[in-house]
């Protein structure tokens, strides 16, 4: 919302300064964006007369100008102008000033081997239009010394504030005023408006020609007939205002309804009366209708929207734009002008599905006086009379305002509570009259009745806005929060600790956080289990993007090949979120997954001149998923790996984890083959995902003091086991056999080899094992040693059916 101080002064009458003026608004809520004052960017120029203007010794194209600024002291100016000559008067900016039209900041000069202490000053380098091919010619009675920007009247600020949706009154300049005047810094200039008397009745019918229960969408409509009106250019001070408020001055006409728009909040229209086709009617339009708009496009209508039509069809899209057919312009000499009720949701809906946006629309769809209606019809009456002549006819109207009264049940109290401010009693009552209200009562409790223009006033919450905001928030006493005698109670669920240190091991795990959307295409969500039509999105944003995701590995899987099509093969990239197994809330989870791709393991990713990178593989997947289990406290003792995944990764070179058969709680491994094909993915994929929500929570134990760390003072020994084990026997199971035939000297074991071929019998492979035992009370003897290796081979045969390989 843009205006300019003088307009401001139409209705306030302060003598505070702009800066005043810009630091209240913001203060109550109306928060001041920009102030453009041209008066004070423009300070340093004055008009100045040339006394003499010569030709230049050393350039053909340049003069020599000596200048009176006014103070009696000629200056030497160098000029490029063609238009220089002397005895002419034009704009002169002194050295120090900076020219806005070439950005640079004058100082004296030499040019050409003479000195210039100056500059004459064309339109565009003062920025204030697109001529320079001359500099300024100013008519003989401009006078001399004086600030350019006065003379010119640029010295009027434009105000530009961020309105809040629910503050339709202060679209307009009158409702800003009376904030204003609230604060205390004027007086409201609130001259009753006395209705226009016209001659006869209008002889324009008009209709609400809408069914019972589409009343509401168009309340009143009023149209007003002015005859032998003269519709040429408004005059200077209107276009001044409009201009400076960015718009562009058409005719007397169009601009009355402009600045009443502005001035008052109130959206009017004209039609040129001998355009119209009979008579006026309010409907809803037809499908297939359309409407050739006044700004030059053709809209295509449907029955959702309200119109003004006439026997020939539709004339005006209501409350968003006029058409061109009967529109005015400078032949037209009668003059039907409109003001209606629309209502808000129907225009905000027409605008959006029609791309229209207008400063009719921007005040309907928020909401407008009803209250003003006819009386906006008179004011632009008023003002078609003044400026263009003419003889009115009395108002035509059909249906009535709605009732808008809302009386609110006030405890003064309230304040207090809810503000934690103390106003007497007599300073609220103020503030609210001033702003509008109407207050009935003189006890503790009185009925509040919200103006007609504020539909945002529901409650006392709303009254206790008013009363704080014109106040000012800066009156409220701060005081310290209480501090509890106990420990506050921990708000995070388990959940939102398990998001959080997920996303924090992830990343220290060497991976890099991405957020993709919730929404994948139906195809992809077929091939991860999902695609149901319970999960399929009613309106997607786009095609691609029609099915909520089941699983977080199809985003992450299309990162990965993007960066790869980027030029950034190695990627390793990770997501924590929600995903869908159906439209029910138990349906949803939260899980962490993470990809890797090309070289981009844990031991660095990328080429090297020591040789070729090795190529991620299914256990690099493995180990960020046991780094995540760890890094959230569960106990891995009961956490089994079952060979295998789900259908999206490779049946040979993935895993399941779980806590028991019925219960798995996420899977790893290599993408399938088919997965990448239909996805369009190349390269080595692997991958994780875990559902956080199937975790088991911690167990709740006493707390116990962790024993220091004892060091045994003995030396470790390491001994090799080479077994032959049936093919399908897992090294994991081979490992634990071994573990539990010596827990209390067995500190660590390695599987190092893995073989079969030669020497190996058919349907058997072998496997080797690096056992280390660590001695914490003696030495260990060969014999105890020996013991110890016996007793490992007895039971990893015994739980595997494997032998000692010769």
């Amino acid at each position: 919302m843009k205006f300019t101080l003088s307009w401001l002064k139409d209705h306030l009458d302060t003598e505070a300064t702009l800066e005043t003026i810009a630091e209240t608004l913001t203060r109550i809520g109306l928060e001041v964006e920009r102030i453009e004052d041209k008066a004070a960017a423009l300070k340093p120029y004055v008009i100045a007369k040339v006394l003499t203007a010569e030709q230049h010794p050393n350039a053909d194209r340049l003069r020599v100008c000596t200048v009176d600024a006014g103070d009696g002291q000629p200056l030497q100016v160098v000029c490029g102008a063609p238009n220089a000559r002397a005895g002419m008067l034009s704009v002169f900016a002194p050295p120090g000033t900076y020219v806005p039209g070439k950005n640079i900041t004058l100082s004296v000069g030499t040019i050409r081997g003479v000195e210039s202490k100056g500059m004459l000053c064309s339109g565009a380098e003062l920025g204030l239009g697109d001529d320079h091919d001359g500099i300024l010619d100013l008519p003989a009675e401009a006078p001399v010394g004086t600030p350019y920007a006065i003379y010119a009247g640029l010295d009027d600020p434009v105000i530009e504030i961020n309105l809040t949706p629910n503050r339709p009154d202060c679209t307009s300049i009158h409702g800003i005023a009376r904030d204003l005047a609230a604060t205390g810094i004027g007086v409201l200039k609130n001259e009753p408006l006395p209705p226009v008397r016209g001659e006869g009745a209008c002889p324009v019918g008009i209709e609400i020609a809408l069914d019972t229960q589409d009343r509401h969408l168009c309340p009143l409509f009023a149209v007003r007939l002015v005859r032998g009106v003269r519709n040429g250019p408004s005059p200077a001070w209107m276009q001044a205002r409009l201009r400076a408020i960015g718009l562009r001055p058409i005719n007397a006409l169009v601009d009355i309804t402009n600045y009443v728009t502005f001035d008052r909040g109130r959206p009017l229209h004209v039609f040129d009366a001998a355009k119209v086709k009979g008579g006026l009617s309010v409907r809803r339009a037809r499908d297939g209708e359309t409407l050739a708009a006044l700004d030059g496009k053709t809209y295509a209508l449907t029955d959702e929207m309200v119109v003004i039509a006439d026997a020939g069809g539709v004339e005006s899209l209501a409350g968003i734009v006029g058409g061109a057919a009967s529109g005015c312009d400078e032949g037209t000499t009668d003059v039907l002008i409109e003001s209606a009720l629309w209502h808000p949701a129907n225009i905000a809906q027409t605008g959006r599905r029609l791309g229209v946006i207008t400063d009719a629309r921007y005040r309907f769809e928020r909401g407008v006086d009803p209250a003003f209606a006819v009386s906006g019809l008179d004011l632009a009456t008023r003002l078609v009379l003044d400026l263009c002549g003419g003889s009115p006819t009395e108002p035509r109207i059909a249906g009535e305002p709605p009732e808008t009264d809302r009386i609110v049940d006030f405890p003064w109290t309230e304040v207090r509570r809810l503000a934690g401010i103390e106003l007497s009693r007599a300073e609220m009552k103020v503030t609210l009259e001033t702003l509008g209200f109407h207050v009935a009562g003189s006890g503790d409790r009185v009925k509040v009745l919200a103006p007609s223009w504020r539909p945002d006033i529901e409650d006392k919450a709303d009254i206790v806005e008013e009363v704080v905001r014109i106040a000012g928030l800066d009156r409220i006493e701060p005081k310290p929060l209480s501090r509890p005698a106990h420990v506050a109670k921990p708000v995070l669920t388990l959940i939102q600790k398990r998001t959080r240190a997920a996303k924090r091991a992830l990343a220290t795990h060497g991976l890099m956080e991405a957020v993709t959307w919730s929404f994948i295409s139906r195809e992809d969500a077929l091939l991860f289990g999902g695609g149901g039509a319970d999960l399929a999105l009613a309106n997607p944003i786009a095609a691609e993007l029609s099915d909520m995701r089941p699983s977080l590995l199809p985003g992450l899987l299309r990162a990965a090949q993007r960066n790869a099509d980027r030029g950034y093969p190695d990627g390793a990239l990770f997501e924590v979120g929600q995903c869908f197994a159906s439209d029910q809330p138990e349906g949803q989870s939260i899980r962490a997954a993470a990809v890797r791709r090309g070289s981009a393991g844990h031991g660095g990713a990328g080429r090297h001149w020591t040789g070729a990178a090795e190529t991620v593989d299914a256990f690099e997947a493995k180990a960020d998923a046991m780094a995540l289990v760890a890094a959230l406290g569960i106990p891995s003792g009961g956490l089994q790996i079952a060979v295998g995944g789900p259908a999206w990764l490779h049946p040979g070179r993935s895993g399941t984890l779980q806590f028991g058969p019925k219960n798995p709680v996420g899977h790893f491994g290599e993408v399938h083959p088919r997965v990448m094909k239909a996805m369009g993915l190349k390269g080595t994929l692997v991958a994780f995902e875990i559902v956080l929500d199937a975790l088991p929570p911690p167990k709740h134990r006493p707390t116990k003091v962790k024993p220091a760390l004892a060091l045994s003072d003995f030396q470790p020994i390491s001994r090799d086991f080479a077994f032959v084990v049936p093919r399908d026997v897992a090294a994991g199971d081979l490992v634990k056999a071994a573990q539990n035939a010596e827990r209390k000297l067995i500190a660590g074991i390695d599987v190092f080899d893995l073989y079969e071929g030669t020497g190996i019998p058919e349907g058997s492979k072998s496997i080797a094992i690096a056992v280390t035992l660590q001695p914490v009370e003696k030495t260990l003897t060969d014999a105890e040693i020996d013991a110890v290796s016996a007793r490992i081979v007895a039971e990893v045969g015994r739980k595997t059916g494997a032998s000692l390989r010769g």
